[in-house]
This record gives C-alpha cells, sequence and structure tokens, in this order.
C-alpha cells in the first residue's frame, strides 16, 4: 500500500489481533508515523501546555478573566513536521490527511471523555469555507463518532495565523446560530491551541447560550 503521507509503497505487517479485531492497517509508514510527536510528559492539567508546574501562567490569567472552558486536552506537538502535514492539510485541501490522526485523536479523546459530551467544531467563514473547501475543525471531529451541534458562527474573517499574539485577544469572533446547546455537557474541537484565545471565547460564547462543563479538544498544542 502506499503511505497517504510520502506515497512511498510499503507493506504493512499484518497480525492476529488485526484479523481478530478487523482493525485497519496504518495509513502512515513508520517513518512518517514516527515524526509524529504525542503530547506526553508533564503538562498544565488546563491547556495540556508542556510545564513543569500544575497550572500554567497562561491558565492562571483566563481563571482571573473568569473564562468558562473548564480545560483543554491536545494530541500532538506542533513541531516542523506537523506544520509540514498541517500546511498540506488546511493551506491545500488535501483532506484525506485527517486519517492520519484517526488512532491517536480516538485514543486520547476516549482517555479524557466519555461519551455523553456534543461536539461543537470551531466554523470558519464563509469565504474561508469557500476557500479551502472543508472545515479542519469538523473533518477532526467527524473522526470521534459522536453528535455534533453547529452552534457557533465566525464573525471575524481574518486568518489568525495572520494576527499577532495581541490581535488574537481583541475583537469578538463568534456568534450563536440558534442551535439548542442548554444543559449540555460540549467539548469544542479545533486543529491547534496557541494562545487559547479562540476556544475560550467560544466557551463564554456558548456558556451565556445555557451550555455547561465545557471543555475544548485539539488536535495539536503549539
Amino acid at each position: 500500500m502506499k503511505c497517504l503521507i510520502c506515497h512511498d509503497e510499503w507493506l504493512p505487517p499484518v497480525s492476529l489481533a488485526m484479523l481478530l479485531t478487523l482493525r485497519q492497517a496504518d495509513v502512515c509508514c513508520p517513518r512518517c508515523r514516527a515524526r509524529f510527536i504525542r503530547l506526553e510528559g508533564n503538562r498544565c492539567e488546563r491547556c495540556s501546555r508542556l510545564s513543569d508546574v500544575p497550572i500554567c501562567t497562561d491558565c492562571i490569567k483566563w481563571q482571573q478573566r473568569k473564562s468558562a472552558l473548564k480545560q483543554n486536552y491536545s494530541v500532538y506537538i506542533y513541531n516542523d513536521w506537523m506544520k509540514e502535514v498541517m500546511n498540506r492539510f488546511k493551506f491545500r485541501g488535501d483532506y484525506a490527511l485527517v486519517e492520519a490522526f484517526r488512532s491517536d485523536v480516538r485514543r486520547v479523546f476516549d482517555e479524557h471523555f466519555s461519551s455523553d459530551v456534543f461536539l461543537v467544531p470551531i466554523p470558519l467563514s464563509s469565504s474561508r469555507l469557500a476557500e479551502r473547501g472543508f472545515n479542519q475543525a469538523e473533518a477532526i471531529a467527524s473522526l470521534l463518532s459522536l453528535p455534533m451541534i453547529f452552534a457557533l458562527r465566525r464573525i471575524d474573517d481574518e486568518k489568525q495565523s495572520k494576527k499577532t499574539r495581541r490581535e488574537r485577544f481583541v475583537g469578538r469572533k463568534f456568534c450563536l446560530t440558534g442551535e439548542d446547546v442548554a444543559g449540555k455537557r460540549i467539548v469544542i474541537v479545533d486543529d491547534i491551541y496557541t494562545t487559547g484565545a479562540t476556544v475560550h471565547e467560544a466557551a463564554n460564547v456558548l456558556y451565556a447560550a445555557g451550555a455547561r462543563d465545557i471543555s475544548s479538544f485539539t488536535l495539536i498544542r503549539s
């Protein structure tokens, strides 16, 4: 078979466990798979940032602002390899690459969340959606086979990657669509947690609409 990322031919080993459980072989060759670095070790218990203290200084500031976001869990470190893969996935429209994340996304999500939650993918603006052809946050959420609620609409049309750290904290990004979130346990899904501004604002908007116990799940922690 061909590796989903490098497209080299490789022969995945077939084990008895795979035959008995009908588990699919990895879509990535071992060389590409090894370059994805899972977040492990000491981390901030609120945002998954690598840290030697239980709660990092950024999260203390979010607590002081009374953010409705309980915590964030992320899967991978944002290394050079992940930057390259995400550039292909997000900006070159290679939707199939989402399959490279499936097993790790499901494993990490199941470690931290129960199945009685509703997923709220961070939305793209209509112009950005037309440009990319798909919403990467929704693609990641689709790997989890849990109900999604499209409760947010994006107001801000500018790319987060083009903004300075200060600009990410200024101005509203979201409004409500009218989808019912009252009383529901919500997990916001996005591709990357950088400053946290996006998921914290989303959590506050959802909390104002009646959602409770709001956390976030992101593919990457930068």
